[in-house]
């Protein structure tokens, strides 16, 4: 999970859902309170493609195997980068840029474009 969202929430989700890792930007809190600023460099387009090269390169996946998922400018190099860039519910720039563009329904469309079936979907 790559987001340049906060590590307060991408912590959560990732284990919510089960990834092993998650970057995002780490707010600075100083005596048990918010100071409004964030750790430099701050996270975003650059760091999350280069996050997805150094999870490729450390799994020994090819980049044209991967699935980046975004919805702002900061996501065009990760999905540039990745084998099928996938625009979720994005702005109109980022859907233009982007192999897949979902403008509804959610992200259990990314399992049809894979060949998967409903049948194999467990709740």
């Amino acid at each position: 999970l790559a987001s340049g969202g906060f590590t307060y929430f991408t912590s959560r989700i990732a284990e919510a859902v089960g990834f092993d890792t998650h970057v995002a930007n780490e707010l600075l809190i100083e005596n048990n309170v918010l100071t409004g600023e964030v750790t430099r460099p701050i996270f975003g387009r650059e760091g999350k493609a280069v996050t997805l090269a150094d999870a490729c390169r450390k799994q020994g996946i090819d980049l044209t195997a991967t699935i980046a998922i975004g919805d702002g400018a900061n996501d065009l190099a990760m999905l540039n980068k990745s084998g099928l860039g996938v625009a979720f519910r994005a702005k109109l720039a980022v859907a233009a840029a982007a192999d897949v563009a979902i403008h509804y329904g959610d992200l259990t469309a990314l399992l049809f474009l894979q060949g998967y079936h409903a049948t194999d979907f467990v709740s």
